[in-house]
C-alpha cells in the first residue's frame, strides 16, 4: 500500500509532469480494489488539505511546482495581507486587498506569485484557494435593523460585517456584545452570515470587555467535567514511600527558597546556593515535577496540550492546569515536601559550568520569599527583615554576587539585552483601571532571571548530546535585509556595527546598545534592534538563540504554565529512569510528536501574547478616558508616515497625527524616522521629549490621541493667508520667493514660485508633497489642505489648482471646495482650468513639465504692482495691469461655470501672442483638478 510520504516524495521529483489518478493508478501498480479506493481517498484527504493540486484537466501535482505557495494568512485592519509561506526559506507575500478572495485572517491559503519588485525585491500575489479557514466564530458588537442585523466585528483584521438573518438573533438586542457562529463565509462581494450562539452583555456593562478578548481569541475557561475528575484524584501530599520508591535524591535538608512576586500562587521554582571549598560555586534550581502528576495522553495532558501556556490577562488568569494542580501538589509552597526535577551547576571563576548534574528529587523549601523582601535585604533597608530571614541572609549576598557574574558572562559572550520598561495596570472589584504602575526589574529579578537562563542553557545542551527528541527555544539571525537596515540607520546617527548582514555577531549589537547607553538616541535604536529581530519560538531542532548568543537553550524552568517545559519535563524523567537513553519505539514516537508539538505550543503563545496586549491596550485607553484635556510629559517611542507615537511616563502610548501639528508641514524621513518641518525645518525623532495634551480617547477603537501643547497655528497674515514665502508687498522685488503681495492682494503660487498645491484632493508623495509634475506642490490659501494633507496620502492637498479671492479677513470663497471634486494633479499639457468664486481670481494650471518659475514674465505673483484687491494669478507669469478689477472678466460656459482663458501660467498671455489650441486630454491622469462654482446670480 502507498502512503502519502511516497506519493509527495514522487510527485516532488524534478522529472515529475502532473498526472491523472489513472496515470498514477497505473505508476504505483494498484491492483486491488480496496487499495484502489484508499488511493482515492489519499488523493482527495492530500488535495482538500492544499498539500497538492487538482489541475482544470484533471491531473494532480505539487502546488509549488505551479509558482503556487501554501501558508497561513496575516491579514491587516486595511484589507491587505501578508502570506507567512510554510516553507520557512521562502519570503513573506504580500496580497492586495483586491486579490484576498473572501480569505480572512488566519486562513491557510495558496497564493500564485504575480510579480517580485526590482532587485529580488517585495514579492505579490493573490489567493488561488483557500485550503482551511482559521475563523469559525467572531465577537463584535450587534446592530439590529429589525428584519435583519449585522455583527461588527471586534477584531479589525476582520474587515467585513457578519450578517445575522431575523431567524438567528436567538434574542439579541442593539449595542449587545455576541458571539456569532459563522453559517456561511463572504463570496464575492456577499458578506459573511452568521448565527448568534452567545450574548455576553451589553458592551459598557463591567468586565464585558475582558469576557469580549476571552471569546475573540477563544480562549477557553472552565476546564472540561472529564479533567477536572482527574485532577481531583491528584493527593494533597507525598508519601515517604513515593520518595524511596523513585529513588530520588532528597534535599530537604539544603536552605532552598522560591523568590517570586507578590502575589504569585504558583511557585514552580525554588534555588538553592553555596560555596565550594575549591572557591567554585554549586547553584541548584528546582523545578516542580509537574510530568510525575500530568501523565502523557491523560485528559489534564490533551487540555494543557489545546491551551499551550497560561494567559495573564490583566484582571485574571487563564491556567494551563486546573488549580487543584497549579496552586496545590505541584506548587513549591513552603515547609512541605515537594516532588521536584533539579538541575544542579558548578561554576569556575570565570562562571564556565565544570560540572553538572540533573535528577529527580525531593524538596522542602525554608521560605516563600517575595521579590521586594530579597531587594531590602540586599539592600539593608529594614532591620527586621534582616532579623527574622538572618539564616538566609548571607545566602542572598551569595546569590547576588553570583547572578552579576552569571549577567558579566552573558555580555561578554554577546548576549542581547533589551531593558525595556513593563508596566502592570491595577483595577477595582468592578474591573476599572485606577492606575498604571511600572514593573520593577531589580537585583531580585535578575537573580532569579540569570539562575533560570543559566538551567535552562544546561538542561538544553545535556539532552541535546544525548540524541534523545526534544524541544528547544530558538531564536533564528535576523533577516539579512532587515539587519543591513537597522545597520544603515544607526549609521545615520554616527554608530557603526562591526559585520555585514547575517554576520553580525550579537556581541556587536550588544556593544552598540552599550554604547547609547543613556544617550537621546538610545530608545529609538534599540526599537529598530529589536524590530529588524525574528521572533523566537519552539522547535524540535536546535539552531541557536541569537539574542542570547546561546548555542542550545530551552524551556524547562515552568511546567505549570508552558506546555514544552512539561514534555521536556516527561522526557527528562524517562531518559533517567531508563539509565540515560531511551527505548528505540519510544524514541521514534516522541521524536514524531516533538515538531507538532513546538508548533503548536508557539502559536498558542502568540494567541496569548495577542490577547495579553488586546487587554492591556484597552484598559490603558480606558484609564485615560477621564483625563481628556490634561498635560503630560511624553516621549516620542515611533515617528510614522502619518504622525508620531508619545509614550507616558507611564508606558501609555497615543499618537499626534500630522494633521494635528498645525505649525508647519512636516515630510517623513524613513531613513531617519524623522518628521521635518518644511519651512521651519523643525525635527521630531524617537526620543525626543515633548509636552502634550490629551486630546480624544476612541473606546471602539481603543485608541488614544495626543496633541502638542503651545502648538501655534500655520502664521496667518490680515488678508488671512498664509506667509508662503518673502513678501512681495507693493513695491516688493519682482519675482522674490513668489510670496504674499501686498495687505489687500492674494498671493502667488506658494514657496518661491513652485506651482501652487491648492485645496484639490489631489495625490501627494510621502509627506504631502504634490505629485504635479508641473512643480513641487506648495501650498495655497490659508489652511488650503484639508485635515488630512500632511499623511502622505490621497487625501493630501496635492493638485495645482490654486487660485483663490477673497475680501481682507474673510476665508477666501471656495476654499475648501477643491478637496470635495479631488483629481489627479494636472499632467497633461494645455489643459483646461477653472476659476474659483466670484471671476476676479481664476487662475489656470502650468502645462507639463513647466511650473510656474519658470513661465517667463516678472510679477511676483500678482496681477501687476500686487495691489488689486481680489486678482491673483498663480507663479510669476502674472503680467496684469493691477487696479481693483485684477484682469478682465473671465468666460463662462451655459452652466455658468467659470473657466480659465489658456492653460499658461497665471492665466494670462503675452501681448502679441497667438492664442494656443486647448488640446484635450487623454486619460484622467491628464486632467487638471477642477472646482466647479456655480455663476452668482446678480
Amino acid at each position: 500500500m502507498i502512503t502519502e510520504q511516497q506519493l509527495l516524495d514522487f510527485m516532488r521529483e524534478t522529472a515529475y509532469k502532473p498526472m491523472t489518478y489513472q496515470e498514477l493508478e497505473q505508476h504505483f501498480q494498484i491492483e486491488d480494489a480496496a487499495d484502489f479506493r484508499a488511493f482515492l481517498i489519499m488523493l482527495n484527504t492530500l488535495e482538500e488539505s492544499g498539500q497538492i493540486l487538482l489541475t482544470s484537466n484533471n491531473r494532480y501535482g505539487m502546488p509549488e511546482r505551479m509558482n503556487l505557495v501554501r501558508g497561513r494568512l496575516q491579514a491587516h485592519a486595511k484589507g491587505f495581507a501578508f502570506l507567512i509561506p510554510e516553507d520557512r526559506e521562502h519570503p513573506d507575500v504580500y496580497i492586495h486587498a483586491n486579490d484576498m478572495k473572501s480569505a480572512m485572517n488566519g486562513d491557510t491559503v495558496l497564493v500564485k506569485v504575480t510579480s517580485q519588485g526590482p532587485s529580488g525585491g517585495r514579492l505579490e500575489g493573490e489567493i488561488v484557494r483557500i485550503v482551511n479557514r482559521a475563523i469559525t466564530q467572531v465577537v463584535g458588537v450587534f446592530q439590529s435593523h429589525e428584519v435583519y442585523g449585522f455583527v461588527i466585528p471586534d477584531d479589525k483584521r476582520i474587515n467585513r460585517d457578519i450578517f445575522i438573518p431575523r431567524t438567528n438573533f436567538a434574542g439579541a438586542v442593539d449595542g449587545q456584545k455576541v458571539v456569532a457562529k459563522i453559517v456561511s463565509y463572504p463570496e464575492g462581494r456577499a458578506a459573511a452570515e452568521g448565527e448568534i450562539i452567545e450574548i455576553l452583555g451589553h458592551k459598557d456593562e463591567p468586565g464585558i470587555d475582558i469576557l469580549s478578548v476571552i471569546r475573540k481569541h477563544q480562549l477557553p475557561e472552565a476546564f472540561p467535567d472529564e479533567v477536572m475528575e482527574e485532577a481531583e484524584k491528584a493527593p494533597d501530599s507525598i508519601t515517604e514511600e513515593e520518595i524511596v520508591q523513585q529513588g530520588r535524591r532528597d534535599l530537604r535538608g539544603l536552605n532552598i527558597v522560591t523568590i517570586d512576586g507578590e502575589d504569585a500562587k504558583d511557585l514552580d521554582d525554588a534555588v538553592n546556593v553555596e560555596k565550594l571549598p575549591n572557591g567554585n560555586y554549586r547553584l541548584g534550581v528546582h523545578i516542580a515535577d509537574v510530568g510525575y502528576y500530568v501523565r502523557e495522553n491523560s485528559k489534564l495532558d490533551q487540555e494543557a496540550y489545546n491551551r499551550g501556556c497560561s494567559v495573564y490577562l490583566v484582571d485574571r488568569v487563564i491556567p494551563m492546569l486546573p488549580q487543584r494542580l497549579s496552586n496545590g501538589i505541584c506548587s513549591l509552597n513552603p515547609q512541605v515536601d515537594r516532588l521536584t526535577l533539579s538541575c544542579e551547576m558548578e561554576f569556575n571563576d570565570q562562571m564556565k559550568v565544570v560540572k553538572h548534574d540533573i535528577f529527580t528529587s525531593v524538596i522542602k523549601t525554608k521560605e516563600r520569599m517575595t521579590y521586594s523582601n530579597v531587594r531590602k535585604i540586599l539592600e539593608g533597608e529594614e532591620p527586621e527583615l534582616l532579623e527574622r530571614y538572618k539564616d538566609l541572609v548571607d545566602d542572598f549576598h551569595l546569590m547576588k554576587e553570583i547572578a552579576l557574574k552569571l549577567r558579566a558572562m552573558r555580555m561578554r559572550r554577546g548576549a542581547v539585552d533589551f531593558d525595556f520598561e513593563e508596566s502592570k495596570i491595577i483595577v477595582d472589584e468592578n474591573c476599572k483601571p485606577v492606575d498604571i504602575v511600572k514593573r520593577e526589574r531589580s537585583i531580585a529579578e535578575q537573580i532569579i532571571e540569570e539562575f533560570m537562563l543559566a538551567a535552562n542553557e544546561t538542561v538544553a545542551e545535556h539532552f541535546h548530546w544525548l540524541k534523545v527528541p526534544f524541544i528547544y527555544r530558538v531564536h533564528e539571525d535576523p533577516d539579512q535585509e532587515k539587519l543591513q537596515n537597522f545597520l544603515a540607520f544607526a549609521a545615520n546617527f554616527g554608530h557603526h556595527v562591526k559585520g555585514r548582514g547575517n554576520s553580525v555577531h550579537p556581541r556587536a549589537l550588544q556593544s552598540l546598545l552599550e554604547d547609547i547607553n543613556g544617550t537621546k538616541e538610545q530608545t529609538v535604536i534599540s526599537t529598530m534592534m529589536l524590530r529588524s529581530m525574528k521572533q523566537a519560538k519552539y522547535d524540535s531542532e536546535m539552531s541557536g538563540h541569537f539574542g542570547l548568543a546561546a548555542e542550545f537553550y530551552s524551556h524547562f524552568t515552568s511546567p505549570i504554565r508552558r506546555y514544552p517545559d512539561l514534555v521536556i519535563h516527561r522526557v527528562i524523567r524517562e531518559v533517567i529512569e531508563n539509565n540515560g537513553a531511551l527505548p528505540e519505539n519510544r524514541q521514534e514516537y516522541l521524536a514524531s510528536r516533538m515538531s507538532d508539538i513546538a508548533q503548536q505550543s508557539s502559536e498558542r503563545e502568540r494567541v496569548a501574547v495577542e490577547a495579553e496586549r488586546d487587554t492591556e491596550k484597552m484598559k490603558k485607553a480606558e484609564y485615560m478616558l477621564d483625563k481628556v484635556g490634561e498635560e503630560f510629559e511624553g516621549m516620542i517611542s515611533s515617528v510614522t508616515s502619518f504622525g508620531m507615537f508619545i509614550e507616558l511616563e507611564n508606558t501609555v502610548e497615543g499618537l499626534i497625527r500630522l494633521s494635528a501639528l498645525t505649525d508647519d508641514y512636516y515630510h517623513f524621513d524613513d531613513q531617519h524616522m524623522a518628521l521635518i518641518g518644511e519651512r521651519t525645518s523643525k525635527v521630531f525623532r524617537i526620543g525626543d521629549e515633548v509636552k502634550i495634551r490629551v486630546a480624544r480617547v476612541s473606546m471602539e477603537e481603543y485608541t488614544i490621541d495626543f496633541e502638542m501643547v503651545d502648538m501655534k497655528p500655520r502664521r496667518e497674515r490680515e488678508g488671512g493667508f498664509e506667509r508662503g514665502g518673502r513678501s512681495g508687498g507693493k513695491g516688493g522685488r519682482p519675482g522674490s520667493g513668489g510670496g504674499r503681495g501686498g495687505a489687500k492682494g492674494g498671493f502667488g503660487g506658494g514657496r518661491g514660485g513652485k506651482s501652487g498645491a491648492g485645496a484639490g484632493g489631489g495625490k501627494r508623495e510621502r509627506g504631502g508633497r504634490s505629485a504635479s509634475e508641473g512643480g513641487k506642490g506648495a501650498r495655497a490659501g490659508r489652511g488650503a489642505a484639508p485635515a488630512g494633507a500632511n499623511a502622505g496620502s490621497g487625501s493630501s492637498a496635492g493638485s495645482t489648482t490654486g487660485g483663490f479671492t477673497g475680501k481682507r479677513g474673510g476665508k477666501p470663497k471656495g476654499e475648501r471646495r477643491g478637496g470635495e471634486h479631488g483629481g489627479a494633479s494636472s499632467r497633461g499639457q494645455g489643459a483646461v482650468s477653472f476659476g474659483f468664486g466670484s471671476g476676479k481670481g481664476g487662475y489656470s494650471s502650468a502645462p507639463m513639465g513647466q511650473d510656474s518659475a519658470s513661465a517667463g514674465g516678472q510679477g511676483s505673483g500678482l496681477n501687476g504692482s500686487g495691489r488689486g484687491e481680489g486678482g491673483f494669478k498663480s507663479g510669476k507669469g502674472g503680467s496684469g495691469k493691477g487696479g481693483k478689477g485684477g484682469g478682465k472678466r473671465k468666460n463662462t460656459s451655459p452652466s455658468g461655470i467659470f473657466i480659465g482663458e489658456n492653460a499658461t501660467p497665471g492665466g494670462t498671455q503675452e501681448e502679441g501672442a497667438p492664442r494656443r489650441k486647448r488640446k484635450k486630454n487623454k486619460g484622467g491622469a491628464g486632467n487638471a483638478t477642477a472646482a466647479f462654482v456655480r455663476k452668482k446670480k446678480k
